[in-house]
C-alpha cells in the first residue's frame, strides 16, 4: 500500500494515480551484517504491498530483479493486496500461522498486532549500524513497549494548502500559523466569502488530525502507564477549541459524519480555503481542479503552542512466523536502504527515512523559477527536521480516539458540557 491513517486511506487515495512507472538502480548499502546469510539459502520469501499495481508494476519487478541477481538463493513473490483488503487478510494469515515473509503497513495498525507479539523483534536483528541510518525519530515509530518490530520506510509530513484567491477576498494576507490564528481567520473568510476555511473530521473511524492537534495544543493523551492524561487544563481548552468552531458555524456540519475524502472534495470545489495534506496532493488538485490549483500556494503545517509538527510513516514488518525471517530482512532493508528510499521519494514524492537520502540536494535546493510542488517539497523536508510521531504507540489507539472523537461530538452538539465529555472520555479510556 502507501499512506496511512485513515489517514492511512487518505494516502492510499491520494498516491493512486500520482505515480508512473519507473526503473529504480539499487544497492545493499544496508544490508545488516548480524543477519545469518546460511539460513537464508535457498529461501523463498513473499512480499505483500497494498494496491501498487499497475502503477508500481514496473519499479518492483526491477527492484526484486536486482534483489535476486545479488542474491542468487533468495528468491521473492511480490503479491499485491488491495488495500481494502489487507487488514483482514493479514489478520486471518497472521491467526492461520502462514503469514508472508514481509509486508508493507503503517505504525497504527501494525502496532495493533506487534501488542500480540505478530512480528520479528528486531532489536537483536539489526546491528545499532544499520539502524542509526534511519532517523531516530522515525524508528521510534514502529516500537512498542520499546521493542522494534517494523522498518520504516516512506515519510509524508502535512502542508497547509491554501486558496489564495479566498485569501484575498477576505483580506487575509498571510496564511495562519497557528491554530489560534486559525480561529480568528475562520470567522473572516466566513463573515467575507460565505465560505468555510477548513474541514476537519470528527469521525472516529477516520484521520486523526484532530487528535494530534490536541497533542500539538500541549495537550498528554496518555501517562506512562498509559492511562488518560487528557484530564486537564490543556486537553479541556483542546475541546474548547473545536467546540466553539463548530457551535459558531465555522465548520461544516458534515464534520461529524464525513470523512477527510470530504475535506479533499471540498477544497477542489472551493469550498474551503485551507486543506491539511501532505506535497503529493498538490498533482491531485492539478489533475481534478485546474483552476484550484493554479490559486493554490502552501505553508508550513499548522501547529499549536508546543511548535511540534506531525510526520506520516510506512513501515514493513516481518512476522514472527515466516519461515526465512534472515531473507526476509536482507529484502526489507534491501527495500529501505538509502539508495532505494531516495529513487523512491523522487518518483513518489514522498520522504525518505534516512538520513543520507533526505541530505541528498533534492530536498534542499530549488530552481528561481519553482513550482509549487517543488517548493512543497522543501518546506516538508524542512519540517522533518522538527516532526515527530505525535499519536502515541498503542495497541488500541483506535479506542482512545473513538473515546475523545465521540465525546468531543457530544460536546459540539450540546449534548455534554465540555468538562463533562473530557471526564466521560478519559474514563471511557481507562475502563475499555
Amino acid at each position: 500500500m502507501i499512506r496511512l491513517p485513515k489517514f492511512k486511506q487518505f494516502i492510499i487515495w491520494v498516491l493512486l494515480g500520482l505515480f508512473s512507472s519507473w526503473i529504480v538502480s539499487c544497492s545493499t548499502s544496508n544490508v545488516d551484517s548480524n543477519s545469518k546469510q546460511t539460513s537464508a539459502t535457498g529461501a523463498n520469501i513473499e512480499f505483500w504491498t497494498m494496491q501498487l499495481q499497475p502503477q508500481f508494476t514496473n519499479y518492483f519487478q526491477s527492484l526484486i530483479t536486482t534483489f535476486e541477481s545479488q542474491n542468487p538463493s533468495i528468491k521473492v513473490k511480490w503479491v499485491d493486496v488491495p488495500w481494502t483488503a489487507m487488514e483482514n487478510k493479514i489478520l486471518t494469515a497472521v491467526s492461520a500461522k502462514t503469514p508472508p515473509d514481509v509486508v508493507n503497513l503503517n505504525p497504527d495498525f501494525a502496532s495493533q498486532l506487534a501488542g500480540r507479539n505478530a512480528w520479528l523483534d528486531l532489536d537483536g536483528k539489526v546491528s545499532e549500524q544499520v539502524r542509526s541510518s534511519y532517523l531516530p525519530n522515525i524508528w521510534k515509530a514502529s516500537t512498542l513497549n520499546g521493542k522494534s518490530f517494523g522498518i520504516p520506510w516512506y515519510l509524508t509530513t502535512r502542508l497547509t494548502i491554501y486558496n489564495t484567491d479566498l485569501l484575498k477576498q477576505a483580506g487575509i494576507t498571510k496564511p495562519p500559523a497557528t491554530y489560534a490564528e486559525l480561529a480568528q481567520v475562520a470567522q473572516q473568510i466566513k463573515d467575507k466569502t460565505g465560505k468555510y476555511a477548513f474541514f476537519a473530521t470528527f469521525v472516529p473511524q477516520d484521520s486523526g488530525e484532530v487528535l494530534e492537534s490536541f497533542v500539538q495544543m500541549g495537550v498528554t493523551l496518555v501517562d506512562g502507564e498509559g492511562k488518560a492524561a487528557f484530564n486537564t487544563p490543556q486537553g479541556k481548552a483542546a475541546f474548547q477549541y473545536w467546540v466553539d468552531l463548530y457551535k459558531k458555524g465555522l465548520l461544516p456540519k458534515e464534520v461529524l459524519t464525513q470523512g477527510h475524502r470530504q475535506a479533499i472534495d471540498l477544497y477542489q470545489a472551493g469550498e474551503t480555503a485551507f486543506l491539511a495534506s501532505g506535497p503529493e496532493f498538490l498533482k491531485t488538485i492539478a489533475n481534478n481542479a485546474p483552476k484550484v490549483a493554479q490559486a493554490s500556494a502552501i505553508a508550513p503545517q499548522l501547529t499549536g503552542d508546543t511548535g511540534k509538527k506531525n510526520v506520516a510513516v510506512m513501515n514493513v514488518v516481518i512476522p514472527r512466523e515466516s519461515k526465512n525471517p534472515d531473507a526476509a530482512l536482507k529484502f526489507a532493508l534491501f527495500l529501505t536502504n538509502d539508495e532505494n528510499q531516495l529513487a523512491f521519494a523522487k518518483a513518489a514524492n514522498v520522504l525518505p527515512s534516512t538520513t543520507k537520502a533526505l541530505s541528498d540536494s533534492y530536498f534542499k535546493d530549488v530552481p528561481a523559477t519553482a513550482t509549487t510542488v517543488e517548493k512543497a517539497r522543501v518546506i516538508s523536508a524542512q519540517q522533518l527536521q522538527q516532526a515527530e510521531i505525535l499519536k502515541p504507540s498503542l495497541k488500541d489507539l483506535k479506542l482512545l480516539q473513538k473515546a475523545i472523537y465521540e465525546n468531543l461530538q457530544a460536546a459540539m452538539l450540546g449534548e455534554k458540557t465540555v468538562d463533562k465529555a473530557v471526564e466521560d472520555a478519559a474514563q471511557q479510556w481507562n475502563n475499555r
